[in-house]
């Protein structure tokens, strides 16, 4: 069973407990004294299988269980067995006197309740607030218990006048008013704290270079020549292949946009125009480690880029493989409705071949993928398949009628990928894979999420196949080892970022975010690293939800996941998806300084809050301060 299978097990077994708690106190006021007692027997049981849930969800690590071990088992455990003490007894003599239901005390249903309340705040506090479990969070948490408690007791059994009271107020009452005195300084305490400064955002050693200095190279390398683009942002009517018309925002009037091509060494210039996108634009280039200067995050590496205003970006096109670019600057909005396009950078020796860059992108519900869906292609011909996702989801890839190597993923060659066929590819949000074949004398489907999605002709059909029934190819155990280029053992650096949902602040106001260690953007303290150190990433989802990873600026050497070390190719990524409960670590080298987003690139998840910045010492920026997000505006 996976971590995320059992997150929702955990989940299901608590929302149990609480119904049967719930149910025996509410039956026994109902006065069903046998059968609130059998609820008793089933919640207790619940109960402990609560514990032994939480047992095994501890052994795929600390990160899933702080708070149900901290605070809403002991809890549950303090009022349960209470609720046992107090119910358990009284109802069993009930039973025996007589053979007819009989009313309890007060005491009684309230002891069970409060039990019921307590297994209830427990599961809040994980919905709500998530980890790294706060003090604030638990003194909330155990006021609102008592509250609940109080007010039940007074809802069943309202205070009567007592002369034996020196304060001429019956002895209930006077409980009942410490109670309360007791439960709202508790809740005050805890809300108090909860305003409390969070830890400093680390801005950095000081004064040294400004991101605006850390810019892209003056002259392409020799041999290679200089290739200018202009690339305006503008509101358009587009046609999808459906025949259908869909309102968009595009680059030059073009979903995708205008694709930028290279050979390595040659210098990349464009020049980003904002016709009448109202909110504004940048151009990112997703995976492609430019200078930070060149990076496109407003807010952090330059001003957004408003409606009438232009940006030049300048770099020399080192990296060869397949990347894209994209509005980084409310994102959410602009990326969907088409701010994209392709960056495709090949050797200067590349091989002859059918070479199609295949960027897939969602419109309104319809999965497009940019270009012609059918290519005829003479057998024997060399074909390579450049896959971008441009969505906030991950798509499902086949290829049906042929097999096939994974030669490239996000850009960065396999070392010796060996050949396959009758698998899946599952393709992370922002992610790429280069899939290279020899054409059969046949044709050859490109299957996007089990349906046909590019078809390549030579001869005949390929055989009918059940692609949905295709295993998924595991990547970290697809090619063959190498040598990592430094020890990630020894890593200088190591940051654990935990993902989740809960309240915080988000843009400050409060939100339901997403959530990076219990907090949302911009509270989300900076990862400070120096040049030249190794830098290791723990990152733990223990969200229902998938989170694709992006790191801008650098590709990540992938190390393991859910513990299991990578055994394949060393596989290099600058996105990779973090599905529910999975725990991946990866590591890379400190060598492109500067100040950088580090974000879930499902851009809804960003905008909610889920991101941060990397921040190497002595850089600073003099743009706007904290960066509003790749989904907001």
């Amino acid at each position: 069973m996976t971590t995320g299978q059992l997150i929702i097990v955990d989940h299901a077994v608590a929302l149990l407990s609480i119904a049967t708690w719930f149910a025996a106190g509410v039956t026994l006021a109902l006065r069903r004294t046998r059968l609130a007692l059998a609820l008793l027997v089933v919640a207790v049981l619940v109960t402990l299988t609560r514990v032994a849930s939480v047992v095994v969800l501890a052994g795929r690590g600390w990160w899933f269980v702080q708070e149900k071990v901290l605070l809403g088992l002991p809890m549950l455990g303090a009022a349960g067995l209470t609720a046992v003490l107090v119910a358990g007894p009284r109802l069993l003599a009930a039973r025996r006197s007589s053979g007819e239901d009989q009313p309890a005390g007060g005491i009684v249903i309230v002891s069970l309740l409060t039990a019921a309340y307590a297994a209830l705040a427990g599961l809040g506090v994980t919905f709500l607030a998530g980890y790294p479990l706060r003090l604030s969070t638990a003194l909330i948490a155990v006021s609102l218990v008592g509250a609940g408690a109080l007010l039940t007791a007074r809802v069943l059994a309202p205070p009567v006048g007592n002369p034996d009271s020196p304060l001429g107020i019956s002895r209930r009452r006077f409980i009942g008013l410490a109670g309360g005195a007791v439960v709202v300084s508790t809740a005050g305490t805890g809300v108090g704290l909860s305003f409390l400064p969070a830890e400093p955002v680390t801005m950095g050693g000081g004064p040294g270079r400004s991101v605006a200095d850390l810019r892209g190279a003056g002259a392409p390398a020799p041999g290679g020549t200089v290739r200018r683009h202009v690339l305006a942002a503008k509101k358009a009517t587009v046609r999808l292949p459906s025949g259908r018309d869909v309102d968009a925002w595009a680059f030059n009037g073009e979903v995708p946009g205008p694709a930028i091509t290279a050979i390595q060494g040659d210098l990349i210039e464009v020049k980003l125009r904002n016709t009448d996108i109202d909110d504004g634009v940048t151009l990112h280039w997703h995976g492609y480690d430019v200078p930070c200067g060149e990076d496109g995050a407003p807010g952090v590496t330059q001003d957004v880029v408003a409606p009438g205003q232009e940006f030049g970006y300048r770099f020399r096109a080192d990296q060869v493989g397949t990347y894209w670019y994209h509005t980084h600057h409310a994102s959410h909005v602009g990326v969907y409705k088409g701010l994209y396009g392709t960056l495709v950078v090949t050797p200067r020796d590349a091989a002859e071949q059918v070479d199609l860059t295949l960027p897939v992108h969602t419109f309104d519900g319809t999965v497009v993928i940019a270009g012609s869906d059918e290519h005829t292609v003479a057998a024997g011909t060399r074909v390579r398949l450049r896959l971008i996702n441009t969505d906030s989801d991950p798509h499902r890839f086949a290829l049906a009628g042929a097999p096939f190597r994974v030669a490239a993923v996000d850009g960065r060659d396999l070392h010796q990928p060996g050949e396959v066929s009758g698998v899946g590819l599952r393709l992370p949000a922002g992610g790429r894979y280069d899939l290279v074949f020899a054409m059969p004398d046949r044709s050859v489907a490109l299957m996007l999420d089990n349906a046909r999605g590019l078809w390549l002709r030579s001869g005949g059909e390929p055989p009918d196949q059940d692609i949905a029934s295709w295993p998924e190819l595991d990547l970290l155990r697809y090619g063959t080892p190498a040598a990592a280029p430094f020890d990630a053992d020894a890593a200088d650096r190591h940051f654990t970022m935990v993902l989740d949902r809960g309240v915080a602040m988000v843009d400050g106001s409060p939100a339901f975010a997403q959530t990076v260690n219990g907090r949302g953007h911009p509270s989300i303290p900076d990862q400070l690293v120096a040049e030249g150190e190794t830098v290791r990433f723990t990152v733990v989802n223990r969200s229902l939800e998938t989170h694709p990873w992006h790191l801008h600026g650098h590709s990540v050497l992938i190390l393991s996941r859910d513990g299991t070390p990578s055994s394949g190719s060393p596989l290099w990524m600058d996105t990779f998806d973090v599905r529910p409960g999975e725990v991946w670590e990866v590591a890379f080298r400190a060598a492109n300084p500067g100040i950088w987003m580090n974000h879930c690139h499902n851009l809804p998840h960003a905008h909610q809050g889920m991101m941060l910045r990397l921040r190497y010492e002595g850089v600073t920026t003099q743009f706007h301060g904290s960066h509003p997000g790749p989904g907001m505006p």
